[in-house]
């Protein structure tokens, strides 16, 4: 018998079509996953701008103050709500995006809801370039979140639909291998930046660079043969599946597969946010909630948020802070591309436990380290040694989420739904995504200021949890055609008593 939560790797019956990595399935996944750059640079750059000096005189002189004041606390210097209202305001918006986006995503397609997102986003990186006020930057924020609610709801899909079930693993890791680059892009703006009076202005502003890339990007590749289907374009269809597969590939197999499941799905003539609560959707839906609110709560975002504030507050120098935080996405930015190379040999499931367990193990030993070096109330200053030892443990917890849940959570949404309820599943993880990066950004300075190290243990507690879920609860997705991913649930131990065999969606 199989371990708990183990199957087979093909997970049932599967469709095998046929097709190749062609040119045009490499050039299109590319310039899909370029989308994740706006996501990437707005991490970053978030970040960065709220330890510049003068963007804090000029937005924020109260955390000024207060961050000269703290002699005694490390924890608490940059503890404002107002502060992290900037940098949260932006998911809210994203989470109503993303639901708004579902409905977008079906009627438009995939191509046109990134092309919306990226204008979107240029708008509010104009807007936020140009603020003379908070209110003009959050409005800026809430525009950029818009932007990023719809890329993030349509790329990940696109890749999973485009890609050969063969590789799309590691096709859809490149989504999160773009977020990797604009994090370390926006890095790298706010170290050079930030010495300059009006920096902050330009890294803000220069959002704008990357949103026009993916934008224009976007706007000249084609759909994905299932979104074409979908809206009834089939030869539209025809045409994208002979350049994605390339020759030798069953296209009108795969086409009469793709007719025949949107058929079905349109004669079911059910509204999808109803579908999708029915019993058998069950074990979809809820991977779609915990597996992007799992992927929160491994602190990752935060990190890469505060990251310089962090670094600044266990006593790195501001340009030192700044680096560091460059060193730690450089980092995640290599381990990402260790994921790519090894996702569809080795399986999400492997990933996904091993690198939880490296990521556990770096958080209680940050936690450990801080107690050692500021004591339990943190009133003692930190030694360059046992600073550098937290930021070699950070970059080390880094790497273990740029090669699992980084990634991994963008591929298992986006690949496990029926095509009816696709766009609709999406848009509820990434819904999930935003209000628990809102809640926990929200929340992680004034966090960090009374829990202290605990902060750290706090997240380590999630980890174990989701490992284990992972452990018991998800099945292996790789190499399994979209269309055939109903078996994996109707072999597992678990969600096999919500799922019929006779009953397909």
């Amino acid at each position: 018998m199989a371990p708990v939560g183990v199957l087979p790797a093909t997970g049932g019956p599967t469709k095998d079509f046929g097709g190749r990595i062609t040119s045009s399935v490499v050039v299109t996944c590319v310039v899909a996953a370029s989308s994740g750059l706006i996501f990437g640079y707005d991490i970053g750059i978030s970040g960065g701008v709220t330890t510049m000096e003068p963007f804090l005189k000029k937005f924020f002189p109260s955390v000024l103050r207060q961050a000269g004041a703290a002699e005694t606390n490390i924890y608490c210097q940059y503890d404002s709500q107002l502060l992290t209202a900037f940098t949260s305001s932006l998911y809210i918006a994203g989470l109503v995006a993303s639901l708004v986006a579902s409905r977008v995503t079906a009627a438009l397609g995939r191509k046109n809801t990134m092309v919306l997102g990226g204008l979107t986003f240029l708008a509010g990186g104009n807007i936020n370039g140009g603020a003379v006020n908070v209110a003009m930057l959050i409005i800026g924020r809430i525009l950029l979140g818009f932007g990023v609610g719809f890329t993030n709801q349509a790329a990940p899909l696109y890749l999973s639909e485009v890609a050969p079930a063969k590789w799309r693993g590691a096709f859809n890791t490149g989504f999160q291998f773009f977020i990797g680059i604009g994090v370390v892009a926006s890095n790298f703006l706010n170290f050079f930046l930030s010495k300059h009076p009006w920096g902050w202005r330009l890294s803000l502003g220069l959002a704008v660079v990357p949103a026009a890339i993916m934008t224009l990007g976007a706007a000249l590749i084609s759909d994905t043969p299932s979104s074409l289907v979908e809206r009834g374009r089939l030869r539209d269809a025809k045409q994208s599946l002979i350049r994605i597969r390339g020759a030798g590939a069953d296209v009108e197999g795969e086409l009469d597969d793709l007719v025949n499941s949107v058929g079905a799905a349109k004669a079911a003539d059910r509204e999808p946010f109803v579908t999708i609560l029915e019993r058998r959707h069950r074990p979809q839906l809820v991977m779609a909630v915990a597996i992007p609110f799992f992927q929160q709560v491994t602190g990752i975002n935060i990190i890469a948020f505060y990251a310089p504030v962090l670094f600044q507050s266990i006593g790195f120098g501001k340009d030192s802070a700044l680096m560091s935080s460059t060193i730690l996405g450089v980092v995640n930015l290599g381990a990402i591309l260790v994921s790519t190379a090894v996702v569809d040999r080795y399986g999400r499931r492997f990933l996904f436990v091993a690198g939880g367990l490296q990521m556990l193990v770096c958080k209680l030993a940050v936690a450990a380290v801080l107690v050692a070096g500021t004591g339990a109330s943190g009133t003692e200053h930190i030694s360059k040694e046992l600073a550098v030892a937290v930021l070699i443990l950070l970059c080390t917890y880094g790497a273990g989420f740029g090669w699992s849940w980084g990634p991994l959570s963008w591929l298992i949404p986006s690949e496990i739904f029926p095509i009816k309820i696709r766009t609709t599943g999406q848009g509820i993880s990434q819904a999930v995504n935003f209000a628990t990066t809102f809640a926990l950004s929200q929340s992680f300075l004034a966090m960090l200021c009374h829990l202290k190290y605990g902060a750290f243990l706090f997240y380590a507690g999630w980890i174990a949890t989701m490992t284990l879920f992972v452990v018991l609860f998800l099945p292996e997705t790789k190499g399994i055609p979209l269309d055939s991913m109903q078996g994996i649930w109707e072999q597992h131990w678990y969600w096999r008593r919500f799922v019929s065999t006779t009953v397909s969606a």
